[in-house]
């Protein structure tokens, strides 16, 4: 692999979209299909975690890298492929401007591009790729490493949309580049309309909530204000959507899959793949 390929694993997310697939011959339903999910590779977490020092440690990362070897080799396994290979977000654990956040970077990538080209791997982003609160240039830092940090594509019938969820938990430091996520998301909702897709799927870093909508506001949750402003959005789509079509728009975020009411989605978890490694799921839609 030439170094130009090797970079455009990583930067397959350009323009808003993910160039894995064309928008065009993916709009249409064609039946059921599986994508693999992971989160948190987070290089240098492990040694930071063992010696209690998690915002100045992680100068060993080689548990990671053997645990994301494994992985990798499980998913090359598969068969038939899955669609894509999605990671959501603390890709590495240093933090923007601090100590052994390069030569995380380099090793993840090094491990990732060995998996198989016909999987497209979607990055997205996380407080430790952007900061608990971001700024313009460490989110521009992160799209140079990874692509874009939001965007959206198409694959199978189905419309899958990546946030930047950092911009909703803290974005006092760069509030236009959120104004302009929120708007972007409205006119991708809106496409979820009008194109009638038979799915919209969302992934994102922090999810609205581990347990309840109403639960209290946590580090590892978005506080109530956004999440059910958010969740308002989504379902808001899905009644407009419901409207007009007999299936369901399915939102999922993070690990949470949400869903008002509760009850059956289409996205499901598939018991028989459990690779002995760091989480991974893998999920089929139907």
């Amino acid at each position: 692999m030439s170094a130009m390929e090797a970079a455009d694993v990583f930067h397959r997310a350009r323009g808003r979209t993910l160039d894995a697939f064309s928008s065009e011959k993916e709009r249409e339903w064609k039946g059921p299909f599986y994508f693999i999910q992971g989160a948190d590779t987070q290089f240098g977490l492990m040694k930071a975690w063992s010696t209690g020092n998690c915002d100045a440690g992680g100068d060993e990362w080689g548990q990671e890298i053997r645990l994301t070897e494994q992985a990798v080799e499980a998913i090359n396994k598969l068969n038939p492929k899955p669609k894509f290979f999605v990671l959501c977000g603390d890709l590495v654990h240093a933090m923007p401007g601090t100590p052994w956040r390069q030569e995380q970077t380099r090793d993840l990538q090094r491990v990732l591009k060995a998996v198989d080209q016909d999987i497209p791997l979607v990055m997205v982003s996380g407080n430790h790729d952007l900061g608990n609160a971001p700024t313009a240039e460490t989110v521009e830092e992160f799209c140079q490493t990874w692509g874009d940090d939001y965007f959206s594509f198409w694959v199978g019938g189905v419309l899958f949309l990546v946030l930047n969820s950092q911009f909703l938990y803290d974005a006092s430091r760069c509030p236009a580049l959120k104004q302009a996520q929120d708007h972007w998301l409205d006119q991708q909702l809106n496409i979820a309309e009008q194109k009638q897709c038979q799915h919209a799927i969302v992934f994102q870093h922090i999810p609205l909530f581990l347990q309840s909508i109403d639960e209290d506001d946590d580090y590892f949750n978005l506080t109530k204000t956004v999440r059910k402003e958010l969740a308002d959005k989504l379902t808001r789509a899905e009644k407009q959507k419901e409207r007009a079509s007999s299936q369901p728009l399915v939102a999922a975020l993070g690990f949470q899959v949400f869903k008002e009411g509760g009850g059956q989605t289409a996205l499901q978890t598939e018991e028989n793949f459990r690779p002995s490694v760091s989480p991974l799921l893998k999920l089929s839609i139907s």
